[in-house]
């Protein structure tokens, strides 16, 4: 009882002297911003007085954004106070980091003070100023491997942000001779200069009765690209987004005419609006903002076999001719996997005329000709493949043969897929693994040429070894794109260790809950709650794509076939993308029966850089 009182006492006083401070707080304006909400609960309440406090922010840093009010200035908007207070809305909760609070009275009555510093505003921008200077390296990154597509996403991302940031037209970024550069004319520059170093040229022309497809070749500074997407005028309007990888893309067109077309236009796809959902107040702003319009994004395209690329439109009425696009690697890793140093294929036609009696069935929508080819395990997931997004061949065959042990893995078509209700397509090369028998066993989506490189360039691996986590790797992700759920339960250990790290709000807590509030909370599930996570995920999208970039293996041990792989994973689904870390500790003592110990997950790197791997298990 005695206790009981004491601390009734106590927390009457505590509350006195947080009225008191309340109270302190409101008559210094000069040295603070306030807000003081209510409603029916703690978090509308607390919105409430955020909303008051950014209100008041805007006011006082208003012209400071000389970038936007430039804009609108131009625009012919007469309201330039409220465009800012809108973009100051942008700023989230989990940016105001540097706010206190204080809970005034509890739900369903709710009321909380907020208040800041006037020195702590500054601090406000810290974030956003970081995210733009990641965002800009990153760019610089991908722009040196050639992944336009990312390249073009991350300057423009960053762009936008600097729009929306209050020294906009004074943030610098070292260029690559370290001299310091204004954002705000190098982020446009760096845009044009890549999107101006494409060459679009068409490789093949397939004609069909009411249908068109145009493979293209598509290099950056006389190189495959990576990974590069557009979308293309039909003749009515602009067509799906198309994600071109390593190197190759396609245009299809449907109708009566399609022969007859001789040119259409390409237009190049930097803003990647979708994909800004990963980010919530990337997303806000790029909704506030009006895109920016790059001349340099669209291309005249003429459809015939050429050696003559594509000309962005903006450069067209100038330029007169060009130069001869240079050959290319037409597989996608034929080159680098001859390396390996493989037993070479006795009989390698035997394989190429399989695979084009499959790709004949494929083209003629006759599966069932060529089921003697497969093995029952094999044509089923060769049904799952064809069914998944409206399978077609592009281009011609040109694949490669490899003798693997007892098996031969033949490399090289590539298929476009098709999604109706994503309105998206994608380019994968396909891979078939043929047994003893000389049957398609499996089949599997092929890593991207980077991934592929950086698992081969691990020469103290033998040869047996990185075509193990090459194959490996290839059926790991194509058993998510094709659903397999079978397959990923036969590959994760029943004791495995699955850590799932996802961007939250932490609650609320301690003298300052919302300073360090946006965190990656990690989930541990066990193998069957994983695989019923993942079952769900399956059955709520029409499609999932997956793309590796370069990887890091490490071995444990001299002989004991155990690996630690960490990797750059792309995660693209019918109604989510995101980018993200994967960490995978992987048992390959009985190749053909591989056994994940531990998967870990997390969407940034951590504080000092790294990511998670053997060390920390």
């Amino acid at each position: 009882m005695r206790k009981s009182l004491i601390l009734s006492i106590f927390l009457v006083l505590s509350y006195a002297s947080n009225a008191q401070t309340v109270d302190q707080i409101k008559a210094d304006r000069s040295n603070f911003i306030w807000g003081e909400g209510s409603g029916m609960t703690i978090t509308r309440a607390d919105q409430d007085a955020l909303h008051q406090i950014i209100t008041q922010i805007s006011s006082q840093v208003e012209s400071s954004f000389t970038v936007l009010q430039e804009e609108i200035t131009k625009a012919g908007k007469a309201n330039f106070s409220e465009e800012a207070r809108m973009m100051m809305s942008t700023y989230s909760n989990a940016t105001l980091t540097n706010t206190e609070r204080v809970v005034l009275s509890e739900e369903p009555e709710a009321r909380v003070f907020r208040y800041i510093k006037r020195s702590e505003i500054k601090n406000v921008f810290e974030q956003r100023k970081r995210k733009i200077i990641d965002f800009t390296s990153s760019a610089e990154k991908f722009a040196g491997s050639r992944q336009v597509a990312d390249a073009l996403k991350y300057y423009y991302w960053a762009l936008s942000l600097l729009r929306s940031h209050p020294e906009g037209g004074s943030l610098e970024f070292p260029d690559k001779n370290g001299q310091q550069k204004l954002l705000l004319g190098y982020l446009p520059a760096q845009i044009n200069a890549l999107l101006g170093s494409l060459n679009i040229s068409v490789n093949d022309i397939k004609d069909n009765p009411g249908h068109r497809v145009v493979t293209l070749d598509i290099e950056s500074g006389g190189a495959s690209v990576s990974n590069f997407e557009y979308s293309f005028w039909d003749g009515r309007d602009w067509s799906a987004p198309i994600g071109a990888k390593d190197g190759t893309g396609f245009l299809e067109f449907f109708g009566d005419n399609t022969t007859e077309r001789t040119d259409t236009r390409i237009k190049a796809e930097y803003l990647f609006e979708g994909e800004a959902r990963i980010d919530r107040e990337l997303e806000d702003v790029l909704k506030r903002l009006e895109p920016i319009s790059f001349r340099t994004a669209y291309y005249n395209l003429k459809i015939e076999k050429t050696d003559n690329p594509a000309i962005p439109k903006a450069q067209a009425a100038s330029t007169a001719s060009t130069t001869s696009a240079p050959k290319r690697e037409s597989g996608l890793t034929n080159a680098k996997l001859a390396d390996l140093k493989l037993e070479s294929v006795a009989n390698a036609p035997t394989y190429d005329q399989k695979v084009e009696q499959i790709l004949t069935a494929v083209r003629a929508k006759n599966l069932p000709s060529v089921k003697s080819l497969f093995t029952t395990e094999g044509y089923e997931a060769f049904n799952k493949l064809i069914g998944y997004g409206q399978a077609q061949i592009i281009g011609n065959n040109q694949g490669t043969s490899i003798k693997f042990g007892e098996s031969v893995v033949y490399r090289g078509p590539k298929m476009s897929f098709s999604f109706k209700n994503n309105n998206r397509k994608f380019i994968e090369d396909v891979v078939f693994h043929f047994d003893k028998t000389e049957k398609v066993s499996t089949i599997a989506f092929a890593l991207e040429q980077e991934a592929v490189n950086s698992i081969i360039g691990n020469t103290q691996w033998s040869e047996v070894e990185r075509m193990t986590m090459i194959n490996f790797l290839e059926h790991y992700k194509t058993a998510y794109a094709l659903k397999r759920i079978d397959y990923v339960r036969s590959i994760f250990a029943d004791d495995a260790l699955i850590i799932v790290g996802n961007v939250v709000k932490d609650k609320p807590a301690g003298d300052n809950p919302f300073k360090n509030s946006s965190i990656i909370k990690y989930n541990r599930y066990s193998k069957e709650q994983y695989l019923k996570n993942l079952q769900h995920c399956f059955s709520s999208n029409e499609f999932i794509n997956i793309k590796f970039e370069a990887c890091d293996v490490r071995k444990t041990g001299n002989d004991s076939g155990r690996f630690g792989i960490q990797i750059k994973q792309n995660y693209h689904s019918t109604n989510y993308a995101d980018q993200g870390y994967l960490f995978l500790f992987i048992d390959f003592s009985n190749p053909d029966e591989p056994q994940i110990h531990i998967r870990t997950w997390q969407p940034e790197k951590n504080p000092d850089g790294s990511i998670y791997g053997l060390e920390d298990f």
